[in-house]
């Protein structure tokens, strides 16, 4: 799995000027980091990481919003889209390993369970494949945070 990106703040430049430039590269770690696991084809259980990368990246950038215009919120909305999907997968997996010694006397329910985990993980992969990797998309993403970041107008009063 792929490092998390840790930004290089400057504390020279503004926070306009450290979005540009981190932000998009962190984006593009994001996406390595799902692709490679898409790939790999990760266990279920394993995707849970990519849950919480999902989530740093979000509250990453929902602590930039002053910087941004509202192009921004769409992107947010998608990421929590993809983190409701990894969500499920991680809720289904995480309540079979609760109930693992109940669910031995229960196949059906503990059945139930892993095909559900696995019904959300494909959706999730259907979803990534349709959203965020279809073409242009990464760029869509890096292109927008590279671009519109702004001083954040300071408030009066």
């Amino acid at each position: 799995m792929a490092r998390a990106h840790r930004m290089k703040w400057d504390q020279r430049a503004g926070a306009a000027a450290n979005a540009r430039r981190e932000l998009p590269r962190m984006v593009s770690a994001y996406f390595s980091e799902v692709h490679d696991s898409l790939a790999r084809d990760a266990p279920l259980r394993k995707l849970h990481r990519l849950r919480l990368a999902s989530k740093r990246l979000r509250y990453t950038l929902e602590l930039f919003r002053p910087c941004y215009p509202a192009g921004l919120e769409d992107r947010l909305d998608a990421l929590k889209t993809l983190q409701d999907w990894l969500g499920e997968v991680n809720d289904a997996v995480a309540s079979g390993r609760l109930l693992r010694r109940a669910l031995k006397r229960q196949p059906k329910v503990r059945k139930f369970l892993e095909e559900r985990a696995a019904e959300k993980a494909a959706g999730f992969a259907r979803h990534w494949k349709e959203t965020f990797d279809a073409a242009g998309q990464e760029a869509w993403w890096t292109g927008f945070l590279a671009r519109n970041a702004r001083t954040p107008r300071q408030s009066k009063g």
